[in-house]
């Protein structure tokens, strides 16, 4: 997501996000594909969480979510006049585990494209699929390999496993936009793929940092995801979204790697806005885009999606004192 103006200025696309697919890119049978795949999957985690239902995760689960949203509104710099931000999928399966992971992941999406316009309406089942299910789900396959291993080894694999996780997403983006006829395979694909392995090499670098915090901080969440006394934990949590939070108007203005491959290849101009805006581009309207509007919407939507975890897991518990 870029803060400042980028290389286009066209009304048609407000701003486009790593992988955060806008309407247009992709045709109707694809975009309803994606939302039966994402639909049913999400419907496993639900399940999946219920079985493993533990309401001491609620705060740590929407201080994740806080954390991962503020840190996808900074993009960084990459070779070639493009940057990209984090996705966050690995790190929330490893911390959460893979079934509250995804559905953190698809609590901070769905609230980008619906309060942010970032990321289209009709194709959030494809950004469900493409940032919150397919690079959590490699990228807490390949980490599990180094488990029970020295610190130094789990989080070489969680940065290996961070890159690969933003390679697979790419590629099924590429996919995606191959099979909705947007642009040709044998263009999406080298475009795609070249691009974010430099991305996910900041991808690979944040997440082992991140990793690396929870490790000292509580050890035991990622050793077996032990909720008790993470007190501490969730301050310091709270503490590190707030100051990224503050970063955000610090964000590279150069175009992401979808915007990017969208621009080179021609299939920009396809985008189509929102029907609607509420704090569009990560702004409070009436404050203009100026830094503190950043802040303050980053800060807005930090505390949405922690509300929506805290909903969730209200949601989550009823069936169960039902029976």
């Amino acid at each position: 997501m870029s803060l400042a103006p980028s290389l286009f200025t066209s009304p048609i696309l407000a701003s486009a996000t790593l992988l955060h697919i806008p309407d247009g890119f992709l045709n109707l049978v694809i975009s309803l594909l994606c939302w039966l795949i994402s639909l049913a999957v999400l419907a496993g985690a639900v399940r999946s969480t219920q079985r493993q239902f533990d309401e001491r995760l609620a705060p740590l689960a929407g201080i994740m979510a806080a954390f991962i949203f503020a840190a996808q509104m900074i993009n960084f710099p990459v070779a070639g006049g493009t940057s990209g931000h984090l996705v966050g999928a690995t790190l929330a399966f490893i911390v959460l585990g893979p079934w509250l992971g995804m559905l953190a992941m698809t609590a901070v999406i769905a609230s980008q494209a619906i309060i942010f316009q970032d990321g289209g309406l009709v194709v959030m089942g494809a950004n469900i699929l493409v940032m919150g299910i397919v690079p959590g789900v490699i990228g807490y396959g390949i980490y599990q390999m180094s488990r029970g291993r020295s610190r130094a080894v789990q989080l070489a694999a969680t940065g290996v496993a961070a890159w690969i996780s933003v390679m697979a997403a790419a590629l099924v983006v590429a996919l995606l936009l191959g099979a909705s006829g947007t642009t040709s395979l044998s263009v999406a694909i080298p475009a795609m793929l070249g691009i974010h392995a430099l991305i996910g090499l900041g991808e690979a670098l944040i997440t082992a940092a991140a990793l690396s915090f929870v490790m000292q901080t509580r050890p035991t969440l990622v050793q077996d995801g032990a909720a008790v006394g993470q007190r501490r934990w969730v301050i310091a949590g709270t503490l590190v979204t707030l100051a990224v939070l503050l970063l955000a108007p610090l964000a590279s203005a150069s175009p992401d790697g979808l915007e990017w491959v969208a621009e080179q290849t021609g299939f920009l101009d396809t985008a189509q806005n929102a029907p609607y805006n509420i704090l569009p581009d990560y702004t409070l309207p009436f404050l203009g885009e100026t830094g503190v509007s950043t802040i303050l919407a980053g800060l807005i939507g930090a505390l949405l999606v922690v509300g929506v975890m805290f909903g969730l897991f209200r949601l989550l518990r009823r069936p169960r004192q039902a029976s």
